[in-house]
């Protein structure tokens, strides 16, 4: 095999065994790697109904044929498991030096299983795997975790670790490296931390094996060169996806005070203007040539990497109009290994409940320091940080009084940063991403805004389906970043390219779209496995806030969903999926995507229809 390295570890922490397995071939073809991987490895060796903190959960670092290798942004690793925070697949991906030393070690994935009976760091080096006593580390935050583990280790090592949220199993604990990068956020940080994992450290020696090494380095070469030509390049490399908070702003879909609104009052106290101001430093994943890491000093004088996602979900969400303010929780965010897409919308959540009287505990919008105070009780889940931390699906069912319908989420996981009250095709974006709410698998809402905002339209459902498949389907499973293309129009022919120069394997886009619906339909599998006969199509349906609640602010005042015509949308998405009313796979579906003992498995949990 080139451009795999056709084996992955099997890691059995009960046992402190490490054993090195071979693959088929048309595993890797089938499922090409990254995500693809890593649901078929969780649907091939999990039961339904385990305990996603118990030590029956699989967790899987996951990488893809183009990872590691000399081209534009090829350093993301697939970290993924059962999640504790929704019940279904959950992954994420992390742009980190471990996603290159694992591949220059030898693996394509890593596969760890049962508990450690105290806390280590697994230690693999090429084809050694150690289990090192990690006493000294537990407790630690994940900053200062890998600054001890590099000390011994060095500045290659791939060192990936968890804090003390991912110690204390709250809910939505992510897994961090090289301070401030970060993935998981439906919880895989707290299913390591259940396992008793504090760090893995991953250091390879050997080159990684390409079907044209000599085309590959050209090619490589090319990339990044054509990166650089693009037009908006230079803004980019100024900004990154900082540039997106005036964007939403002007577009009415900056998240604010727990999604009630799509314009903030104080925006551009906390844009990317403001931040250019503050900057001091870009940080990039390896292999990366157009670095989206902005480096400012917070209030708390420390260094705080931002990108848009965690300014809009612990600024204007939360009502705080500061960006020194702000980079000082996303680096308390960073140091517990806490999600802060997911922080800050239970935060928001809280805020909101605290304003309406459901809460003995008073936290305001926009307070700094209580919220602050507040982050560190979740990340110990200490009084109202015991109930924020089991996240906001969890904590809206607790507390009542109609707070469900401001509970925003999707499926468990919480909304990233975009408001849907003015944009359908976002909402069924949110609504049937394969993890919940993310806008990983289908970033929609730019090309929605040009397009028309009014309408149900097919074309929408098209646009959802078409990205779905290429960022959710392909670029994980590569595993390579998509904002060269997002963001600055490298285009997608490029990427069948590289795959043939790495594997020798001649895939055009309607072959990758067909292997994108293949791991598409498996996720959706593994969700329906899960939930059984309680699965329904109010799975796919975003918050009643979006559908009840107009907009009262900005110039889309008044502006809400329309249950009715979502629905017709989510239907007509359905029958482009092959999938019944209820949205499940047909057995015809799976069927044709090669996935006949899914249908088998699938089928004694719910019925299937032809």
């Amino acid at each position: 095999m080139f451009g795999w390295t056709g084996t992955f570890l099997q890691v059995n922490l009960n046992k402190g065994k490490a054993v090195a397995n071979r693959y088929e071939a048309s595993l890797a073809k089938n499922f090409l790697g990254g995500r693809g991987f890593a649901v078929k490895i969780l649907w091939d060796n999990l039961k339904s109904g385990i305990d996603p903190l118990s030590p029956e959960n699989v967790l899987v670092f996951a990488t893809g044929p183009l990872t590691g290798l000399s081209l534009p942004s090829s350093g993301k690793l697939i970290v993924a498991s059962k999640s504790p925070l929704t019940g279904g697949y959950g992954d994420g991906n992390i742009g980190t030096l471990a996603a290159v030393q694992m591949r220059k070690a030898g693996y394509d994935a890593v596969i760890i299983e049962g508990k450690a009976n105290k806390p280590i760091v697994l230690l693999i080096r090429d084809a050694t795997a150690e289990f090192l006593d990690a006493k000294d580390l537990w407790g630690l935050n994940s900053f200062e975790t890998e600054k001890k583990l590099r000390e011994l280790y060095g500045r290659t090592a791939g060192i990936l670790c968890i804090g003390q949220g991912g110690e204390n199993l709250v809910k939505f604990a992510n897994i961090v490296c090289q301070e401030g990068r970060a993935g998981g956020r439906p919880g895989i940080g707290a299913v390591m931390g259940s396992k008793n994992l504090k760090a893995v450290i991953f250091i390879g020696s050997h080159e990684i094996s390409v079907a044209q090494p000599k085309e590959m380095k050209e090619l490589g070469a090319e990339g990044y060169r054509e990166v650089m030509t693009k037009p908006n390049y230079a803004f980019w490399k100024r900004q990154g996806t900082m540039m997106t908070i005036e964007w939403s702003q002007e577009n009415s879909v900056l998240p604010t005070c727990n999604y009630r609104e799509g314009v903030f009052e104080e925006a551009d106290e906390i844009g990317g203007f403001a931040m250019e101001k503050l900057k001091i430093a870009n940080r990039g994943c390896p292999q990366c040539n157009m670095t989206c890491g902005n480096v400012v000093k917070g209030s708390d004088k420390k260094e705080s990497e931002l990108d848009y996602e965690n300014v809009a979900m612990l600024g204007s969400n939360i009502g705080l109009g500061s960006l020194k303010q702000v980079a000082a929780l996303n680096r308390a965010a960073d140091e517990f290994g806490l999600d802060t897409i997911s922080l800050g919308n239970v935060i928001g959540f809280a805020m909101e409940a605290s304003e309406k009287g459901l809460l003995t505990d008073k936290i305001s919008w926009g307070k700094f320091k209580d919220t602050k105070a507040l982050i560190e009780d979740i990340a110990y889940k200490r009084s109202l940080g015991r109930l924020l931390a089991e996240g906001v699906r969890f904590a809206a069912e607790e507390i009542g009084k109609g707070s469900k319908r401001w509970a925003m989420h999707v499926k468990g996981l919480e909304i990233s940063a975009y408001n849907c009250h003015s944009t359908p095709a976002m909402a069924l974006s949110y609504a049937t991403s394969s993890i919940g709410a993310h806008h990983k698998d289908a970033w929609v809402i730019s090309w929605e805004v040009k397009v028309g905002r009014e309408s149900y339209s097919e074309e929408k459902v098209d646009k959802v389906i078409e990205l779905q498949r290429i960022r959710g389907g392909v670029f994980e499973s590569l595993t390579v970043c998509r904002l060269p293309w997002v963001e600055v129009g490298f285009e997608l022919e490029w990427y069948p390219r590289f795959l043939y120069a790495a594997t020798g394997l001649e895939m055009n886009w309607d072959n990758l779209n067909l292997i994108a619906d293949r791991i598409f339909n498996l996720t959706r599998a593994f969700w329906i496995r899960e939930y059984g006969k309680s699965w329904s199509k109010e799975m796919d349906v975003p918050p009643a806030r979006w559908f009840e609640e107009p907009l009262t602010k900005g110039a889309l005042k008044g502006a809400k969903l329309e249950r009715a015509k979502y629905d017709v949308m989510l239907q007509r998405y359905y029958k482009k999926r092959g999938w019944d009313e209820r949205g499940i796979p047909t057995k015809t579906t799976l069927d044709k995507l090669g996935l006949k003992d899914v249908a088998k498995q699938l089928g004694k949990r719910v019925k299937l229809y032809e």
